[in-house]
């Protein structure tokens, strides 16, 4: 579930509180959208009543790509993107297995071939620079 977090010192709007879906942790969250009893809404509800609605509304086409589902694939690569671990992403989204979601997101990472590049150019530019201190401290004439 995508939770969206609010600032509430920032604004007059009290947020309703949701505790996560994890027994061993005692943790909650504030939601911007929620129900008259200030409740996470149902997310069947949200998509029918107000999102699908809105959509038509401002004339954007009702497909899987431009739904909700869109969003949490974009809440999961930003985070991923952004370097977060697949067990935390996977935590976030509410998977119980991180296999499921390393399988599900792997394509959604796809700057992990330019941090990859930059370890292993790092890794040799360091070896390279240690080399030289070591040849310097070589050509140097002994004193004595």
């Amino acid at each position: 579930m995508l939770l969206i977090l609010l600032d509430s010192n920032r604004s007059g709007i009290k947020p309703g509180a949701l505790q996560t879906p994890q027994a061993d942790k005692k943790s909650s969250a504030g939601l911007i959208l929620t129900t008259r009893e200030r409740s996470a809404l149902n997310r069947n509800y949200f998509n029918t009543r107000l999102w699908k609605p809105g959509q038509a509304h401002v004339g954007i086409e009702q497909s899987r790509d431009n739904g909700m589902h869109a969003l949490r694939h974009w809440y999961a690569s930003v985070l991923l993107d952004a370097g977060e671990s697949i067990r935390a992403v996977s935590e976030y989204l509410g998977h119980s297995d991180p296999g499921f979601t390393l399988r599900t997101y792997t394509h959604l990472m796809p700057s992990s071939t330019e941090r990859t590049r930059a370890a292993v150019d790092a890794a040799f530019a360091a070896g390279r620079h240690a080399g030289k201190e070591a040849d310097t401290e070589l050509e140097q004439p002994s004193r004595g």
